[in-house]
């Protein structure tokens, strides 16, 4: 009797297992991609090269910096389901804060002629929890009043601004020592910017902390029957944001080697930006640190490149507000796929 040929078993059921390009990956190729692009837009429209200058690359990674540090602590917050709004003028109000603290006597006409010459840590920290205070009430309103967070932090976006400019009744803030404005010199604003971002990608990625704020953006009120403390996280995290808004400030006034109040409009967009366009979702939940400076570091790169080709800066709004729709989208069918 002939033996039966054993067919193989259909595989039903059994998971496929496909490969998917990580996302930091993708935004990556999409920076390079961009790079690339004025690169050769720049030897065709002026002759020059747009990647091998190093002046401007310098100044273009200071500002990058700025806006990454800022970006880092919004990216938290927006992980946590929330959304911060005003970066911009509390990086005006420390800046104002700190640089009233670091002038210097050779020069005269202080804000506080008795509190000049001070040790550099004095402006710093003073700066960094002028932050975070306000980081702390921005937490502490929304978590205690249940007002919506855009709500809340468009009321700190006014407030602070005001405070900027009531601080010196409007006048520009200048002649600090020179431990101050080598805080914003050379290199130092990108070093501070990759230590930022390294130590609260650990936190987000290897901590409970962090954790608790993908919970908390994920599902509120399943976090909280989880016993994860919802309103102490938020308080947390929206601090931790003001102070990274602050130290921005203090990096931004030794840069400009100026303290002005109006200083760091619309900050907090391009710091929002950098987070969505670097995978981090407004819907809370997703979101990483890594993609964010990849982000931030697209918006550097379009900035500097349209400056460089000559092109007006409303262009350069009218883009990056295309950006940040086109990547809201690619989020939402991202999600629509996977469910």
């Amino acid at each position: 009797m002939p033996s039966a040929e054993v067919l193989p078993r259909p595989a039903i059921g059994r998971p496929q297992h496909r490969w998917r390009m990580p996302q930091e990956i993708s935004i990556l190729l999409v920076l390079i991609g961009i790079a690339l692009t004025f690169e050769a837009l720049g030897w065709i429209q002026r002759g020059q090269s747009f990647l091998y200058n190093p002046q401007g690359l310098l100044i273009m990674v200071q500002q990058v910096a700025e806006i990454g540090m800022i970006a880092v602590g919004v990216t938290m917050v927006i992980i946590a389901g929330g959304i911060d709004l005003s970066s911009g003028s509390v990086v005006a109000l420390a800046a104002m804060v700190a640089g009233s603290l670091a002038q210097s006597s050779d020069f005269g006409h202080a804000v506080f002629p008795a509190l000049t010459d001070l040790p550099i840590v004095v402006p710093v920290l003073c700066g960094v929890l002028v932050g975070a205070l306000a980081g702390f009430v921005n937490g502490a309103l929304i978590v205690n009043t249940g007002v919506p967070p855009f709500i809340v932090t468009l009321g700190m976006m006014v407030s602070a601004r005001g405070l900027a400019r009531y601080y010196t009744h409007g006048r520009p803030i200048s002649m600090f020592t020179d431990a101050y404005s080598a805080i914003g010199g050379g290199a130092h604003p990108v070093l501070i910017f990759l230590i930022v971002a390294a130590v609260f990608h650990v936190i987000l990625r290897f901590t409970r902390f962090g954790k608790c704020l993908y919970a908390i953006g994920g599902n509120a009120l399943a976090a909280r029957v989880s016993g994860i403390r919802v309103g102490g996280n938020l308080i947390a995290v929206y601090t931790l944001a003001g102070l990274l808004t602050g130290l921005a400030g203090v990096v931004v006034s030794a840069r400009a080697q100026t303290s002005q109040s109006g200083m760091g409009m619309s900050y907090e967009l391009d710091a929002i930006a950098a987070a969505v366009i670097g995978g981090t979702s407004l819907a809370g939940g997703v979101g990483r640190i890594t993609g964010t400076v990849i982000g931030a570091l697209i918006l550097g790169v379009i900035s500097s490149g349209f400056t460089f080709l000559g092109i007006d800066s409303y262009i350069q709004e009218i883009v990056k507000g295309i950006i940040i729709v086109t990547a809201v989208v690619a989020d939402q069918y991202r999600k629509r796929r996977q469910r």
